[in-house]
């Protein structure tokens, strides 16, 4: 018997038996359920289990944090539940009948962007890089900058470019090859097509708006114009759906025979036409709106109001799945503008949450269980993963997630007050600052102090206050 076997027979009991187990699989940290009927989920029992960190319900999924023994816990619960390990994306699919149709919009959109972050993420700190060493005059009292003086990390800076330029500029093939993916089409079709709104025989996206002519395919009868989509999300989003659209529906009703000859030709051509005739300029017209809108609510009169309310809403956001979205918009942001003033939020709120653990884990200090948790949460939070900390003690006790909320609140205002941009998403806590442009890093430190310091403080208030009595019903 090992030390899984009770807590694993306990979570079975609690959870409703093997009977309301639709599906099960798990992430890094958590075991992912779907339930046939998440009602009759004990969550109080559950949590009660001492393995069990803490529980939420995302995306139609019921999900138990367990922690970095997950992988190990899982295998011991599938093996006396008698029941079958699925994988992450079946378990999606059978969590389609727990979502309501904005939840579904939310899912697609997560699981369109997931692949891509890892990527995303090592642009940004690319470039924060090479802002540091080529753009701010360290040198030489303050004259000149680091590639200026050496040609070492000239070349460096240089070098960095390529897989800078392949994250960010060539980000369209990244999104249509994962929207064929996500939706069952062949993902080489896909990333074909994006090569396609790429090309280098395209006028450069950046180049549109200074071009004196712009280059067309002439057909005698109609003109195309060949301009490219650097960078761009929606038209590349629009472009994929659509072959993948084609491809799908071809593949029902075209014989097995000459399936592989004729699908793939009648999906990619057609929607490489009408990606460059309609789907691209619709798409470009619609991002460049929702980047308007965006940075000009953030950098208006009442920027600070936008940046207060995201800022004090982005965690709860995070329990619903809505904070999905916000990748799109930031993508959009650094393509029309050349960074993102919307991240920084982000990475503050989980600066904050992890910053009200911290206070908890100085409240407590006595509790040795309690701190078996609370310090890896604190910790895997200052380095971009919030669950731990918003599940397993921050909505637990309420008022630490209150603290955390007002806490990001205030560092959104400096960040947003201080025009603050980052290059690109980054790692969503503490290491965050290395994804900020660099003329931007001294302010961005700023708003992570009060980041770290408010939350830490109001949450002693409210412990010492009896606001600990008032805490988030899950």
């Amino acid at each position: 018997m090992s030390k899984y076997t009770e807590p694993a027979k306990e979570l079975l009991e609690h959870i409703g038996g093997k009977d309301n187990i639709a599906a099960v699989t798990h992430c890094a940290t958590r075991m992912r359920f779907v339930l046939k009927d998440p009602g009759n989920a004990d969550i109080k029992e559950i949590e009660s289990i001492k393995l069990v960190k803490g529980t939420f319900t995302q995306a139609g999924q019921f999900q138990v944090i367990i922690g970095n023994e997950v992988a190990s816990f899982y295998n011991e619960f599938t093996k006396h539940a008698g029941v079958e390990g699925t994988t992450k994306d079946d378990a999606k699919v059978a969590a389609k009948q727990n979502m309501n149709w904005l939840q579904r919009v939310m899912g697609h959109l997560a699981d369109i962007f997931t692949p891509l972050i890892p990527a995303l993420v090592v642009g940004g700190l690319i470039l924060g890089f090479r802002n540091v060493i080529g753009d701010i005059k360290l040198m030489e009292d303050g004259t000149k900058t680091i590639i200026e003086v050496s040609q070492f990390w000239a070349g460096v800076h240089a070098f960095l470019w390529l897989i800078g330029e392949a994250v960010f500029h060539f980000l369209p093939v990244g999104i249509t090859w994962s929207v064929a993916k996500k939706m069952g089409a062949s993902q080489i079709l896909g990333i074909v097509l994006g090569i396609t709104l790429v090309s280098p025989q395209l006028l450069n996206a950046y180049g549109v708006a200074g071009a004196k002519e712009i280059p067309v395919w002439d057909f005698g009868f109609a003109q195309i114009e060949m301009i490219g989509y650097q960078a761009q999300v929606i038209p590349a989003i629009l472009a994929g759906l659509l072959l993948a659209f084609l491809e799908n529906r071809l593949r029902k009703i075209v014989p097995n025979a000459i399936s592989m000859i004729v699908v793939p030709f009648f999906a990619l051509i057609p929607t490489v036409l009408i990606a460059h005739t309609i789907l691209g300029p619709i798409g470009w017209t619609i991002g460049s709106w929702i980047s308007d809108v965006v940075y000009s609510s953030l950098t208006s009169a009442f920027g600070w109001l936008f940046a207060a309310i995201f800022g004090f809403a982005y965690a709860p956001l995070v329990i619903t799945g809505l904070h999905h979205m916000t990748n799109a918009i930031d993508l959009q942001l650094m393509s029309e503008l050349g960074g993102t003033n919307l991240w920084p939020m982000i990475a503050l709120s989980n600066i904050a949450q992890g910053s009200a653990v911290l206070a908890m884990i100085y409240i407590n200090r006595k509790n040795e269980e309690e701190k078996q948790v609370s310090i890896p949460a604190a910790i895997s939070c200052y380095l971009g993963v919030t669950e731990p900390a918003m599940f397993g003690i921050n909505l637990k006790y309420g008022f630490p997630f209150l603290a955390a909320m007002l806490g990001s609140m205030a560092a959104a205002v400096i960040s947003v007050g201080t025009d603050v941009m980052a290059n690109s998403i980054g790692v969503g806590g503490l290491p965050g600052i290395l994804s900020i442009q660099a003329k931007h890093m001294g302010m961005f430190a700023v708003a992570m102090v009060v980041a770290i310091v408010v939350p830490f403080i109001l949450t002693f208030i409210f412990a010492k206050t009896g606001m600990k009595k008032f805490a988030f019903k899950k």
